[in-house]
């Protein structure tokens, strides 16, 4: 939660993703996930979770007007939002802050809020109905009933801590931020913001699927042969010394073999497994790969693939299409807290998908490129996986 860009100027224009949690021991304070129904969910908010909302959408914009907030989530414990600056953040007696001092503004005010309803006392005038929702981008909390009763359990007074007064404070310290958000990235974010609490629920609900299994596959390809087979498939510029030895630092090994861990529904990998892979040398008879892979499917196969040349991508978006099962090889480790799209939750949840990595996960720009020995490794992963050849269809 204290993650920043040291050449980053925050106190800039831009849109900003923000993540606050709240603080250790305080539980789940702001509300309960319901699910609606297989496709949607909402936070049946708490009195506090309703405050901290009313909380969002006015305080901030009313001490800095060049500040607004933008899509939004209350979730049981943490807060997801995007904070639109449009000029340089200043006071209203004209003094410079950044985006920092903004975020604590808005803590602060939570927890005066927050030790009120504590101590039972009237909330003041910023506690008042939110400006309309309409102003800001759809959220599922702001749809959600308020649950009855008073605080929640387990809100109550904690030991003190770093907060005012020595009262307990209701949110970490720090924030997380996605900065500065692109403009072909504001959807995507908005998204993910609006699909927090079915994702949620999703995950409590197939909790077997919807978590990282470390180690739970076992490839029965070793090393030697890993290399022997890129030595073949690369050319000797791409296969070099430092290629070979790179690809063996990243892989996850176990009892001298090549392991996977997995996300999503394992009882996959007890059908019949087909690899789906598209080589150059084969582009003109592209379509008869295709006819072949799609019939197999029809016929219960389960399609594996590395989904990165084009043919690939084809035949592998037309089976999800069609509802066949596949199984996807992920071209970077699952992280402790993974979070996949919706539609590849969901796709999980529903037995329809199967992601397993080969691969430690290492932080890595989304624009960074992959080499030849790293997909032609995932070719071989997914044939390993199959025990059969990725020129079965011919």
């Amino acid at each position: 939660m204290g993650r920043r860009s040291f050449t980053h100027d925050y106190s800039r224009p831009g849109f900003y993703h923000i993540t606050i949690r709240v603080a250790d021991g305080q539980g789940r304070p702001f509300g309960t996930i319901v699910g609606l129904d297989a496709d949607s969910a909402v936070v049946a908010l708490t009195p506090l979770g309703a405050t901290v909302e009313r909380e969002l959408l006015t305080a901030i914009t009313a001490h800095y007007p060049m500040v607004t907030v933008d899509a939004y989530v209350v979730m049981p414990e943490h807060l997801h939002f995007i904070l639109v600056i449009r000029d340089s953040i200043v006071t209203a007696a004209g003094r410079p802050v950044h985006l920092g001092q903004v975020i604590a503004g808005f803590k602060k005010g939570c927890n005066r809020r927050y030790w009120a309803l504590q101590a039972g006392e009237p909330l003041d005038a910023l506690s008042a109905p939110a400006a309309s929702p309409a102003s800001v981008a759809p959220a599922a909390a702001s749809s959600a009933p308020s649950a009855p009763g008073g605080l929640p359990a387990g809100a109550g007074v904690r030991p003190p801590s770093s907060g005012s007064s020595g009262r307990a404070p209701l949110f970490a310290s720090g924030y997380c931020d996605v900065m500065p958000i692109e403009p072909g990235q504001l959807d995507l974010q908005r998204t993910y913001i609006r699909n927090n609490p079915h994702s949620r629920w999703l995950r409590s609900q197939y909790r077997d699927r919807l978590q990282p299994q470390r180690g739970s596959i076992d490839t029965a390809l070793n090393p030697a042969a890993l290399r022997g087979y890129l030595l073949r498939e690369c050319l000797p510029t791409q296969a070099t010394p430092a290629a070979l030895a790179e690809i063996e630092r990243r892989l996850l090994l176990a009892g001298g073999t090549v392991a996977c861990d997995s996300y999503g529904d394992r009882a996959l990998l007890q059908r019949r497994l087909l690899p789906v892979v598209c080589h150059r040398r084969y582009a003109a008879r592209f379509d008869e790969q295709r006819r072949r892979c799609l019939a197999a499917a029809s016929e219960g196969a389960v399609l594996v693939s590395p989904r990165i040349a084009k043919g690939e991508q084809t035949i592998i978006d037309e089976a999800a299409n069609h509802g066949f099962p596949v199984v996807l090889i992920a071209d970077n480790g699952f992280p402790s807290l993974y979070h996949p799209s919706i539609e590849r939750i969901a796709h999980c949840a529903a037995g329809r998908l199967l992601l397993v990595t080969p691969w430690h996960y290492e932080y890595r720009h989304h624009d960074d490129p992959i080499t030849v020995p790293f997909c032609k490794t995932m070719n071989c992963v997914a044939q390993s996986l199959c025990r059969l050849k990725d020129t079965w269809w011919q």
